[in-house]
């Protein structure tokens, strides 16, 4: 597999943005894990960071080159700051980068990298489980499937919001707290209008350790889209809301991607 840490100018947030990329490469070692290219209809993972995370953290804190490189799968983390992947109120547009830019960028200088519905995906933690679920939920028609982990998918309690940030935060990112419930940002919202659309839904998969605080979303918002019919799998395991969790739990995220798809 190959590393590249890749700067580009973005003309929706109007400044440069910093990623990582992972790409299939074809390598013969005699220590080490030998890996096969591709040239062509790539499969990618778009992989989106958390709260006090950027593009360098999954790299950084998990194993993901090694977990990947059987799947023959490009991975792109973008750093996307503390935007909470969304168009924010203070006018830096990180929903609209994420979902429309920046596939066009990595199209553009990838053109090994797949356009198929089907083997495009998205998966994040914490923050970035909330970017990867909204990302299904408003744009079902660019994601085979995608994984949250730990994700904060439930918005409407705004003291447990107020624990992490504080009210400015979640202002300057939202709007008024009052608002966010029913909003384009709620992912509850955003499932009513999936359904109601009639629009072909990708696969969710959710996961949170048990003693995580944000366990109960997690299973809430699974429940949720059981009773709306979607194909879901929610998971759970032992652990908190760290990376030793994560790092084990996106291995078992790229097996259930390809577990529909092989």
């Amino acid at each position: 597999m190959a590393f590249l840490q890749v700067n580009v100018y973005s003309n929706v947030l109007q400044m440069e943005v910093a990623m990582n990329v992972i790409l299939p490469q074809t390598t013969h070692k005699k220590i080490g894990t030998e890996t096969e290219g591709a040239t062509e209809d790539v499969p990618v993972l778009y992989l989106l960071h958390g709260m006090g995370g950027n593009h360098s953290v999954w790299e950084r804190r998990t194993s993901i080159e090694r977990y990947v490189s059987e799947y023959r799968m490009a991975v792109v983390m973008p750093s996307t700051d503390l935007g909470f992947y969304t168009d924010t109120t203070y006018d830096m547009q990180y929903w609209t980068f994420v979902s429309e830019e920046l596939p066009e960028i990595i199209h553009e200088l990838f053109p090994q990298i797949t356009y198929k519905r089907e083997k495009t995906f998205a998966a994040g933690l914490s923050m970035g489980g909330y970017g990867a679920l909204k990302l299904g939920l408003a744009k079902p028609e660019k994601f085979a499937a995608v994984a949250s982990l730990s994700g904060a998918v439930v918005l409407a309690d705004v003291e447990s919001l107020l624990l992490v940030r504080n009210e400015a935060y979640w202002t300057g990112v939202f709007g008024p707290l009052d608002q966010i419930q029913g909003s384009e940002n709620d992912p509850l919202f955003l499932l009513n209008e999936l359904v109601n659309s009639e629009k072909s839904a990708p696969r969710f998969f959710l996961a949170c350790g048990t003693e995580d605080e944000l366990y109960p979303a997690s299973q809430y918002m699974a429940h949720k889209m059981e009773q709306k019919n979607l194909d879901v799998t929610f998971e759970k395991g032992p652990g908190k809301h760290d990376w030793v969790f994560w790092d084990a739990w996106i291995k078992r995220v790229l097996e259930w991607f390809n577990e529909k798809n092989d």
